[in-house]
This record gives C-alpha cells, structure tokens and sequence, in this order.
C-alpha cells in the first residue's frame, strides 16, 4: 500500500508520504508533485515510507534535485535520508492538512 498527500500549512506545502514508494506508486508521487508546478520550499515526509525501490530512489533523487528538503523521524526513513545524502530536517514544522492525495491501494487521486 502507498499513500502520498500534499498539505498546505504556514511553513509552506508538505508531501507526506506513507507505505512503500516502489515503482508506479512512486511515478504517482511524482506527478502529484509535478500536476501543476513543483511547489517552493517543499518539504517531503518520509517518516512512515517502510520500502524504496530504485524507482522510489530515484524520485527522491529528483525532488531533492527540485528543492526539496527531507522530513524523516522514523529509523527506516532516517537511514534512507543518510544513505540517498538528502538534506534531511532535524524537526518537522506543525501542518494544516489540504490539497491532494494519491491512494495506492485503490489507485485513487483525490
């Protein structure tokens, strides 16, 4: 199951990202980024990601190529961070949620 959602809050657009980022599931997250404009000063949230695949990787690769920085309070998800060298935030800022999710389990965009 992977679920990714995009939340609008004062610190500014937060993907959070649960379950496993593997291949199409990852292209999902990629696009949901990339629908309209790559927000400024995102922040993605790894800290529930259980697995990454090589396409997973990749797409973390390239969100940190667009600006992105790294929330990761869970081990997996800070080993990931160390490992794929992402700018990895110590703290995660506090988060409305709204806006848009990806649901992997029923392929669903909301």
């Amino acid at each position: 199951m992977f679920r990714a959602e995009i939340h609008s809050g004062d610190e500014g657009p937060t993907l959070k990202m649960e379950g496993r980022l593997v291949g199409e599931w990852a292209e999902q997250a990629r696009s949901l980024v990339t629908r309209e404009s790559v927000p400024q000063g995102l922040l993605v949230d790894l800290t529930e990601v259980t697995y990454v695949d090589p396409v997973g990787e990749q797409v973390l690769h390239w969100l940190q190529s667009v600006g992105a920085r790294f929330i990761a309070k869970a081990l997996y998800a800070a080993e990931l961070c160390v490992r794929l060298r992402l700018p990895l935030l110590q703290t995660s800022p506090g988060r409305q949620k709204s806006g848009l999710r990806v649901d992997g389990k029923h392929g669903r965009k909301s």
